[in-house]
């Protein structure tokens, strides 16, 4: 006699378990069942969020996401795929913000190139990315300048540039005036305030009248001289690196230096977007080191935003 087998043979007055509606497949279909999900809802009608480990954040994080940084003029900056530098514990007699200087004994200055600027020849408002030697965010710096100063006084404007942590809190202000750009005369020099937090000068850079060298002078908030900048008789120079030496104020030692990097002959014809490597001792004090990059910034206005 042939033994019953599952699904052909059911004992009378056997209620099945699943009704018919729930049979999935052809009509052909002679295998086991297959019922819905109890308590099954249906398809979401919308996108639940972000999965689990999936990061979008506007504060600073150790990973890589999107941030979005408000500005004071309601212009909002979106920075993707930015990994930021993690945030130090606070130190004593370091204005607040700037405690990421004081673990650096490098910073890398990229300007962002404006489509607008390369297509039009339009100047637009400069911002640059501020990170350290690992390529982690540390700054942003967003210039802020109204557009008749900008394409009237092009590189000898005076301008406010705003740094901004991770946040989108500004943390240091640079202040340049309007000065003479000549070096025939030796008044009305080239200078910039740097402010941290806003309002609060901590250090000054002023230039010293030279017929040949570009020299900077870098100064405390009590505008006492602490060291010098020395830069090569010629500042644009060709598919090579110009660097200015941060020395002492005697000009006999070597602090370190503000390197103008070689960007690519394409960039460096078609773009004023400049690549700039600063190096200063880790234990400099910390605000000197925000001096440091008032000069940078200084030094790219004075030579190379019109170099294109």
């Amino acid at each position: 006699m042939e033994a019953p087998r599952p699904g052909r043979h059911m004992p009378a007055g056997h209620v099945p378990q699943y009704p018919p509606a729930a049979f999935q497949g052809p009509s052909a279909h002679t295998g086991r069942p297959i019922a819905l999900q109890t308590g099954y809802q249906g398809p979401q009608s919308a996108y639940p969020g972000p999965q689990l480990g999936y990061t979008v954040s506007t504060a600073g994080s150790e990973g890589y996401n999107a941030t979005q940084l408000p500005t004071q003029n309601s212009q909002a900056i979106i920075l993707v795929n930015t990994q930021w530098m993690p945030a130090p514990p606070p130190l004593q007699n370091c204005p607040p913000g700037l405690e990421y200087l004081s673990q650096i004994d490098q910073i890398l200055i990229h300007q962002q190139t404006e489509l607008l600027e390369v297509l039009t020849g339009f100047e637009t408002n400069n911002k640059f990315e501020i990170k350290n030697s690992l390529g982690q965010m540390i700054y942003l710096a967003v210039e802020d300048t109204d557009c008749c100063t900008r394409n009237c006084c092009e590189a000898s404007r005076p301008f406010t540039l705003r740094i901004l942590d991770n946040l989108g809190q500004e943390v240091m202000t640079l202040e340049r005036p309007l000065r003479c750009s000549s070096c025939c005369f030796p008044c009305c020099l080239q200078e910039i305030e740097i402010q941290a937090p806003p309002g609060v000068p901590i250090g000054y850079v002023t230039q010293n009248w030279h017929p040949c060298l570009p020299k900077l002078t870098l100064q405390n908030e009590k505008k006492e001289d602490v060291l010098k900048v020395v830069g090569p008789c010629v500042a644009c120079t060709c598919c090579t690196d110009i660097d200015f030496q941060i020395k002492s104020l005697d000009e006999k030692s070597r602090i370190g230096k503000i390197s103008k990097q070689w960007s690519g002959c394409v960039k460096e014809a078609f773009t004023d977007s400049d690549n700039f490597g600063i190096q200063f001792p880790l234990d400099l004090d910390v605000k000197m080191k925000a001096v440091t990059l008032g000069a940078c910034f200084l030094i790219d206005y004075m030579f190379f935003e019109g170099c294109e």
